[in-house]
């Protein structure tokens, strides 16, 4: 069985057409169903890697390396898959692959177009993952109507042409506005675009409306008649307190029912509502602790969506609620902020900017008692800060920062120094890594073998741990017995530094032990 469901979304961007299709994917493995999300991006960028957070987010990392929007990292949570490669894909990848098939003489000297070279790569795609699954969610970014998405939404059309009808699931997720002068919702730009869409060759099979306001039966007829979908197909989706509750609102119209008749499939189990019971967990809580996380990009909270989720998620376990601000590091106040704070994170970045802030927090983190975790830049500005102040070495660094440091605690791996091009050349995916016992790793871990994902160039230098460990750092992690996974502070209440990233780890079902332990140190103090 191979089924396949579209969801490509109109009028602006950010609608939640990631949350729509990753909720629609619970609801349907919650019948039983295996299920997997692919995500088609129409910038031109090969990959994310290299793009500024303020503009599109956190930068996701599959478990093989691949760096992707923060859609995949969505579908994880969700889903409770691993994504891969397989999963994300970008017109400048798409690209790329046709330039590279057509100078190696694949095409035998055809003339390469659009159509049909590109769109069939993109085809191509669409079923990368039908052997392994029995429902693949595709998901195509930005709007329709945009001119570098247009190959997409044609490859889409073409799709369902050379498919089955009852194999295909179009979903169109759209704005009905609300007009305050006006007193009331307004159809038309839901209208423009699903006819945008239709001119294309797309028909959706239902509609899901982001709205603030209740749609009324009137408003659903009124879509349903000049969208050509059917009433019960017009789908609600206000806003919710969590992204978790989607699967429910969702639910509650009905809406797996009606794609798992569309697709002319049955139930493979009695609907599991384990999920809807996790989820209202969420809400019961008796403590509220405050963390904060102190970064580069303070002003845009997607930059570091998973850290977010994942310290939401470890807070329900433990009954508590999480309270996560963001606090710029260039901030000159920002030593007087953290005393309103439980527990602070450094989380990861490039670049020297807030660095020195960043370090001042850790100061006082460390002195304070205050439960710090460090990840990736995060673990290396902790080193940095005790080299500094425990070890003096005076100005000591990362040559990330400063190349002549005359103490380079981080610096670049020899692989790394001839690297021309920055994308995809990082230490990036999943490595293992050996945990010693009678540590605070090992304690949260319960073990001492661990599989994490990476994202990151520079490394702390073997060369220096004997001497930071005699002043009370302690290297509680090895790749290989030789590069510094994980650092922290025996005579500290909860001081632990990590080079990898946890976040990427964390599922609704499951926090990731290392914010568990974190959050329950906030707490505990």
């Amino acid at each position: 069985m191979s089924k396949y469901i579209f969801i490509t979304g109109g009028v602006v961007s950010s609608l939640g057409k990631g949350i729509s299709g990753s909720s629609i994917g619970k609801l349907l493995q919650l019948h039983g169903f295996n299920v997997n999300m692919i995500k088609f991006d129409p910038y031109i960028n090969v990959d994310p890697g290299t793009m500024n957070p303020y503009q599109h987010g956190e930068i996701f990392v599959t478990i093989d390396g691949a760096e992707s929007d923060l859609d995949l990292g969505t579908y994880e949570r969700f889903l409770d898959v691993y994504t891969s490669k397989a999963n994300t894909n970008t017109a400048g990848d798409i690209y790329r692959t046709v330039i590279n098939k057509e100078r190696k003489g694949d095409y035998n000297g055809a003339t390469v177009q659009v159509i049909p070279h590109i769109t069939d790569e993109i085809k191509k795609r669409f079923a990368a993952l039908k052997d392994k699954c029995d429902i693949s969610i595709i998901e195509i970014g930005g709007t329709v109507g945009d001119i570098e998405g247009l190959p997409f939404i044609e490859a889409a059309r073409q799709f369902q042409l050379e498919n089955n009808k009852e194999d295909i699931f179009s979903i169109h997720v759209t704005l009905v506005p609300y007009i305050a002068g006006a007193h009331e919702l307004k159809t038309k730009p839901t209208q423009h675009s699903v006819n945008k869409l239709r001119e294309i060759g797309i028909s959706p099979d239902m509609i899901i409306c982001r709205t603030e306001y209740h749609l009324d039966d009137s408003l659903k007829k009124k879509i349903s008649l000049f969208c050509n979908v059917k009433k019960e197909n017009v789908i609600e989706a206000l806003d919710v307190p969590s992204i978790y509750y989607i699967p429910k609102t969702l639910y509650n119209q009905k809406v797996d029912s009606l794609i798992i008749k569309k697709l002319n499939i049955k139930p493979k189990k009695k609907f599991d509502k384990t999920w809807f019971i996790k989820v209202e967990s969420l809400n019961t809580f008796n403590r509220i602790v405050k963390i904060a996380v102190v970064g580069k990009y303070a002003d845009l909270k997607d930059a570091y969506k998973s850290i977010d989720e994942s310290l939401i998620i470890a807070a329900s376990e433990l009954k508590a609620k999480a309270q996560v601000r963001y606090l710029g590091a260039e901030d000159k106040e920002l030593i007087k902020k953290l005393k309103n704070y439980d527990a602070i994170l450094i989380p990861g970045g490039f670049g020297n900017r807030g660095i020195e802030g960043k370090i001042k927090a850790i100061t006082y983190a460390r002195e304070n008692n205050i439960p710090f975790l460090g990840i990736c830049l995060g673990m290396q500005c902790s080193v940095i800060e005790v080299a500094r102040n425990l070890a003096n070495l005076k100005n000591a660094n990362s040559t990330e920062f400063d190349k002549t440091t005359k103490y380079p605690v981080i610096r670049i791996l020899d692989a790394q120094k001839d690297v021309v091009y920055i994308g995809a050349t990082m230490r990036l995916g999943n490595y293992k890594s050996e945990i010693k016992k009678n540590t605070l790793a090992y304690n949260l871990y319960k073990n001492t073998e661990i599989e994490e994902r990476h994202r990151h160039r520079y490394e702390m230098n073997p060369e220096f741990i004997n001497v930071l460990e005699k002043v009370g750092l302690k290297v509680s992690s090895y790749h290989k017995g030789i590069l510094p996974e994980i650092v922290e502070i025996k005579s500290h209440p909860f001081f632990i530094g990590v080079q990898f990233h946890p976040e990427f780890a964390s599922r609704l079902m499951k926090s990731h032990p290392l914010f568990k332990g974190f959050i329950k140190a906030a707490l505990t103090k």
